[in-house]
Order: C-alpha cells, then sequence, then structure tokens
C-alpha cells in the first residue's frame, strides 16, 4: 500500500534540518517530497491561507445546514418543537463526535493532509444529496414520499457529519504545522493563527445567518445548499495545488494504542511496588536505536498509579522480551498523564456547549413566537444568530489589538491573558446569556398573557430585535470560550497526538449537544406529567421556556464555580 506524505518522513528519515543551516526549519518537518522544509519556500501563511479557506468553505456549509435546520425539521419535516430542537442536538453533537475518528486516521494512518484530501470529497457528496432531497419531485408530500424524503435528508445530514468529522480536527493542527516553534517569530504568528481561524469560521457563520438562510426561504433550499458545494469544491482544487507549500510533520505510533497500552500495563501490574528513584522507571534512553528521532517527556508526580506501566524488569530479565502491553516508557505514561489532566477543562465546556446549542434551537423557536418585522422586512428567525457571529468579527480584533495589550500591563502574560483566566471568562460570559434569555422569555409569556395569546400558536407583539443584546453576549462569550478551548488542546497536547486532542475540543461540543438532547427529553417527559403543556410544547405561549432557561443558567453556574476552584488548585500544572 502506498505510503502517505506524513508516514513516508518516520520511514526514511532525514537529518534533522538544523544541521543543514537556517535556511531549513528546525522542527524536523518536511515538504511534500519528503525534504526537510525550507522556511522561503513553504512560508506559513502562505500555506494558512489555503487551509483556512477549507475550513471557511466546510464552516460555510455546516452552518448552512444548521443555523437553519430546526425550521427545515419543523416546516418541512413537520416535526414537533422538542423532537426537532432534539434532533438538530442530536445531529450537531454527531458533527462533533465524529472529528474523534477523523483524528485517530490523521494521526495514525493517513496524515492531516491525506484526511482533508479524502474527506472533503465526502462532505461534497453529502451536499450534493441534500441539493437532490430538496430539489427532485421524487420526494412528494405523501406518507411514503415523505418517509422517503425523510430517510434521505438524514442520510446526507449524517454522511457531512461524518465527512466534517476528518476535516474539522485536521484544519486546525495542519495549519498550526506550519509554524516553526523553535522560531520566535513564527511562534508568536501561530499565537495570531487561532485567533483568525475562528475569525474566518465566524464569517463563514455570518454569510451562512444571512445570505444563506435568507435563499433557502426565499428562494429553495436546494439554492441554499448549492452555493457551499460549489465554494467546498473549489477551495479543494486550491488545496491541492498548494501542495508543495505546505509543512508536514512526523507521525509516530497510533497515539489511541499507546494510551490503551499505558492502562493495561498499569492494571497488569498493579501489585508492584513503585521504586522510590523515580529514574528507575523504564524509558528509551538516546543511545537506544527504537529513540532515534523520538522525544521524550519528564516524569511528574501526578496520577501516580499509572507509573507502574513503566516499572523495569528485575536484572535477569530483558526489556528486550517484554510487549509494549507489559512495559511501557515513561513518556508513554507521560502522555497519559497530560490528558488526564486535561479533562476536567473538557469536562467544563461540555456545558459550555450544552448552553450554546440553544442558539440553533431553542432561541430560534423563541424568535418564531416574536415579531420578526422592522418596517416592511420580515427577518428570519434563524438570521438573528448573524448578531452573535457580528458580534465575534468585532471582538476578535478588539481582543488582539486593544484587550491583550491592556490585560498584559496588569498580568504580564505576553498573551495577555492566561489560558484558564480566558476560558473562565467565556464561561462566565456564557452562564450570563441564559439569564438574559430567561428575562427575555418571561418578558414575552407576560405579553401574551396582557394579549389573551397564551392559548394561540402565534407570534405575540414584541420585537425579535430583543435578542440582540442576547446574541452579542454570545459572540463575546466564543471569543474567550471558543477559541480558547482551540488553543489550549493545541497547546498542553503531547506532541504525537496533537490531532487527537484537537478532536477532543470537538468531543466536548458533541457531548454539550448530545447533553442538551438528554436534557430536553428529559424536560419533555417530566413535564408533561398529568396531559401537561410542558415547559417546551408546540405553543410556546401555554409553556414556560423561561424556566428551561432558568435552570441552564443555574448549570452554567455551577460550572463556572467548579473550575474556578479546578484552576486556582491547579495553577501550575501547565508546565507539565
Amino acid at each position: 500500500m502506498e505510503t502517505s506524505d506524513e508516514e513516508r518522513p518516520l520511514l526514511h528519515p532525514q537529518p534533522p534540518p538544523q544541521v543543514l543551516g537556517s535556511e531549513y526549519t528546525s522542527d524536523e518537518s518536511v515538504d511534500i517530497n519528503y525534504r526537510p522544509a525550507l522556511k522561503h519556500y513553504t512560508w506559513n501563511w502562505r500555506a494558512c491561507f489555503l487551509i483556512i479557506g477549507v475550513e471557511f468553505c466546510e464552516s460555510l456549509a455546516f452552518f448552512a445546514i444548521s443555523t437553519n435546520l430546526v425550521t427545515y425539521l419543523t416546516t418541512v419535516l413537520h416535526e414537533s418543537k422538542v423532537a426537532a430542537a432534539r434532533n438538530v442536538s442530536a445531529w450537531v453533537g454527531a458533527s462533533f463526535l465524529a472529528p474523534l475518528f477523523g483524528a485517530f486516521i490523521a494521526d495514525t494512518y493517513w496524515g492531516r493532509y491525506w484526511t482533508i484530501v479524502v474527506f472533503l470529497p465526502a462532505y461534497i457528496t453529502a451536499l450534493l444529496i441534500l441539493i437532490a432531497s430538496a430539489s427532485l419531485p421524487v420526494f412528494s408530500t405523501s406518507d411514503q414520499g415523505g418517509n422517503v424524503h425523510r430517510a434521505v435528508v438524514y442520510l446526507g445530514l449524517y454522511l457531512a457529519a461524518i465527512a466534517g468529522g476528518g476535516v474539522k480536527p485536521c484544519t486546525a493542527t495542519f495549519g498550526a504545522d506550519q509554524f516553526d516553534p523553535d522560531d520566535p517569530v513564527e511562534l508568536t504568528r501561530k499565537g495570531s493563527f487561532f485567533n483568525w481561524y475562528f475569525f474566518s469560521v465566524s464569517t463563514s457563520s455570518l454569510l451562512s445567518g444571512t445570505v444563506i438562510v435568507w435563499l433557502q426561504g426565499n428562494v429553495g433550499w436546494a439554492v441554499g445548499y448549492a452555493i457551499p458545494t460549489v465554494l467546498m469544491l473549489l477551495s479543494f482544487m486550491a488545496f491541492i495545488a498548494g501542495s508543495r507549500v505546505y509543512r508536514f510533520r512526523k507521525m509516530g505510533a497510533s497515539p489511541l494504542t499507546s494510551i490503551f497500552q499505558v492502562v493495561v500495563a498499569a492494571v497488569r501490574n498493579w501489585h508492584l511496588q513503585l521504586p522510590d528513584d523515580n529514574s528507575l522507571l523504564y524509558e528509551l534512553s538516546v543511545s537506544t536505536p527504537e529513540a532515534d528521532g523520538s522525544y521524550m517527556i519528564k516524569h511528574t508526580n501526578q496520577f501516580r498509579f499509572f507509573d507502574k506501566a513503566a516499572i523495569a524488569p528485575s536484572a535477569n530479565e530483558s526489556t528486550a522480551q517484554m510487549s509494549s502491553w507489559e512495559l511501557c516508557t515513561v513518556t508513554q505514561v507521560e502522555e497519559v498523564k497530560m490528558l488526564l489532566w486535561m479533562l476536567p477543562t473538557w469536562a467544563s465546556f461540555v456545558v459550555f456547549y450544552a448552553i450554546t446549542a440553544q442558539t440553533p434551537s431553542t432561541l430560534v423557536e423563541q424568535a418564531m413566537f416574536m415579531d420578526n418585522r422592522v418596517g416592511s422586512f420580515a427577518i428570519p428567525p434563524a438570521s438573528m444568530s448573524t448578531i452573535g457571529f457580528i458580534s465575534v468579527l468585532f471582538w476578535v480584533p478588539v481582543y488582539e489589538s486593544v484587550l491583550v495589550p491592556l490585560a498584559r500591563r496588569f498580568t504580564g502574560n505576553n498573551k495577555g491573558f492566561s489560558q484558564p483566566q480566558r476560558l473562565g471568562i467565556g464561561l462566565a460570559l456564557v452562564t450570563l446569556t441564559m439569564v438574559f434569555a430567561a428575562l427575555l422569555e418571561t418578558r414575552r409569556l407576560a405579553v401574551a398573557e396582557a394579549n389573551g395569546l397564551t392559548d394561540q400558536s402565534l407570534p405575540v407583539p414584541m420585537s425579535i430585535l430583543w435578542q440582540v443584546p442576547l446574541y452579542l453576549l454570545t459572540g463575546a462569550a466564543n471569543v474567550f470560550g471558543t477559541i480558547g478551548p482551540t488553543e489550549f488542546f493545541y497547546d498542553h497536547a503531547p506532541v504525537t497526538m496533537k490531532s487527537l486532542c484537537a478532536a477532543l475540543g470537538q468531543l466536548s461540543v458533541a457531548s454539550g449537544n448530545y447533553f442538551n438532547s438528554l436534557v430536553l427529553s428529559l424536560v419533555a417527559v417530566v413535564t408533561t406529567r398529568g396531559g401537561a403543556p410542558g415547559w417546551i410544547p408546540d405553543n410556546l405561549n401555554e409553556g414556560h421556556l423561561n424556566y428551561f432557561f432558568w435552570m441552564m443558567a443555574t448549570l452554567g453556574l455551577l460550572n463556572f464555580t467548579l473550575f474556578v476552584r479546578y484552576s486556582m488548585r491547579y495553577k501550575g500544572t501547565t508546565s507539565c
């Protein structure tokens, strides 16, 4: 079988670039021809423009589907409000769960470049299926045709989720790979890369929430899906054409296999006594052939149980006779510890994304029951989310040029805010969004009651523009709470697990959406007992969506408190 561009350098290692002169990168990256990467040719931002272009189009397609999906499910497939909100969360969850599979493929077999190359055509195919489902006359409104229509729609949706899982974890990490970590100038540029990467995602989100949503509602769903399809095809061709300017990192062993080996070896050695001298734990020496070209991590005293996986055999036993499922290196053990150290932060953002999951679901449904007319123009409820994207486009430059320099004066941190500070601010802001949403819904229900609309499924005479401050706050929360985790997981990931840890960030999105779907299901079951309409009925004027928002706000406050406590307790662990 033919070897990928990122596998080949590992099988046929080149001389370390640093010995070849300053014209080469110093991180042992190579070009498309497996030769040490030339700095002047494989220029970092020139490559990143093409990579960001791919993510821009992937995000455009994703948001073209997700932003208005609850509207499609309720008006075209005729699903109930709760079922539509639950199915939207389930699909978004699948879209961010699939990156685990994509990251495993990228880190273990194909590399980030080839993973993108393989999954992009699959994404284009998924969009073509959605275009066909929205335009071909074979999908009628009869029961039989409706069932076929529903099956084809969900086929396209979940194929898009799987294909996106191969693209999402690779674009950010492959872009970050273009910067030499040993070059101070390039290292500074990498710090800005994640901000501008998210800026491009927000731009595509803005276009999806305005132009695409308008076309879907006024011209046709097929046209709304066709535009991102064409752009993705063009970005795919541009990405392939720019292959010679990319830098490729060496691939190691399967990261998941290494994790399982440490766990199995530690369990098998549970009865053994750890040595008092940590230097006696097993590690490859620089003179060992297997250690050629590899990196090593210093031992730490956290999660000591896993050190049992690295207990060296007695003098009369040879390590060569032991399998990797019996004996692991200190570096392997420390990689597992690094992942465990990140888990509390990861868990905090499960709740964060459960709250932001309200944007394409319950907040859109809330907007459907408000007056969407501004003069003679009617605002599509799903388009209100574009205000949040505009907020992000405003806050990213402000964060870079104003907040960071200002914070640097007080914190002494070159990045302005430490990572815990940035993440904590994001968690606090997203909690406030639910407080505002709850107050807004309480007011909307009061207006509905005052106008005698409690038993009618009609919008209340309350302008949809009251949601504007809510979405502005959501955008600010995303600048701190969505960009921050991406950088956090990349910076603290073991070298061999960059894509996997990028997928951890995606997994928190998936888990948050699945958690939200579970909460919605429980709320539907508990609050509809005895024939009650429940908190989120089809006629929101009869329900109490505000109670649901207060519940999510309480959950967010508890999550923020636990995060602050953990960050203060483990303030010094970032150096591990």
